[in-house]
């Protein structure tokens, strides 16, 4: 390998090392995913007053110990919500104010989630890795 090809190698290297290190945040390399608008710590506080612990077990979530829903454990890391839609900031908030209309008769009721609560627990459930 010539001096210039092996120069362009270690570089092209060195820029996609550090563009996969600015993509992530510092909690083992999960993706970052805020949320417009949302805050973690009202979002706790909201999963407590919506009694998701009832169903979900949440860390960080005082009594959050439920069996019925699956775990929100490692949220910020999962590919899909509730096995159906792709983990986006708007497609978790739609399915915490309105699981029904995104999936007429699965488990999770309609709590009547307003958006800003529903902004405010997405935000925490990404701070799960």
């Amino acid at each position: 390998m010539g001096w210039a090809l092996a120069t362009t190698v270690a570089g092209v290297a060195a820029v996609c090392a550090a563009a996969s290190v600015a993509a992530c945040n510092d909690t083992g390399g999960a993706p970052f995913r805020g949320v417009d608008g949302g805050d973690p710590a009202r979002g706790v506080r909201a999963l407590g007053t919506y009694g998701c612990g009832s169903c979900h077990m949440i860390p960080g979530v005082d009594g959050a110990k439920g069996t019925v829903g699956p775990p929100l454990t490692a949220f910020g890391r999962r590919t899909y919500v509730a096995g159906l839609l792709p983990n986006t900031q708007e497609n978790l908030v739609r399915w915490i104010e309105r699981p029904q209309a995104v999936s007429p008769g699965n488990a999770m009721p309609n709590l009547g989630v307003t958006e800003r609560d529903a902004r405010d627990i997405a935000a925490y459930l990404y701070t799960l890795h």
